[in-house]
């Protein structure tokens, strides 16, 4: 008969690895594939994310909008202010590819001559890290402990990205 005696020294490293495993990269994809059509959608570790490929440059975000949880794999990508932004189908809400800052335009009601500009309500959509190796695209996850608007519909009843089991 033999017993396995776990101590707190091994839940602390069990809870450790798990957590690092959480923030590993994973491979989404080919590089030629997501090229070819400009954005692709994946699971990593149980979160749902669109990776863009965007004038050269790679960009990975939540795949639904802060807002209101809008499909934003669905929306157009245009420049706003010199920045590059996704801009949700349902809503228009403009979010930056690079930041994840919501953009809005803004005027000075006491100025009637005064021009619309471009203003940042801060970061809104949680952006993570994408990666190219060998010809394969990765994803890893933010770690930043920030909580972000878009963190209440990557889990849980809002997915979109439909399971082959």
């Amino acid at each position: 008969m033999s017993f396995c005696f776990t101590t707190s020294m091994d839940l602390e490293s069990s809870e450790q690895d798990s957590e690092e495993e959480k923030y590993s990269s994973v491979c989404v994809g080919r590089e030629d594939d997501i090229k070819r059509s400009e954005r692709i959608t994946a699971v990593v570790h149980d979160r749902e994310v669109v990776i863009f490929y965007h004038k050269g440059e790679y960009h990975a975000m939540d795949i639904r909008c802060y807002h209101s949880g809008g499909p934003l794999h669905l929306g157009e990508i245009e420049d706003f202010d010199g920045r590059p932004c996704i801009v949700c189908p349902w809503h228009k809400y403009k979010i930056t590819l690079a930041t994840g800052e919501g953009l809005y335009q803004s005027i000075n009601p006491k100025d009637p001559s005064s021009k619309p500009k471009w203003c940042s309500k801060g970061i809104k959509q949680r952006i993570h890290t994408v990666t190219v190796d060998n010809g394969n695209i990765y994803v890893t996850l933010s770690k930043e402990p920030f909580k972000c608007d878009s963190d209440f519909y990557a889990t849980g009843d809002f997915k979109v990205i439909k399971s082959s089991s």
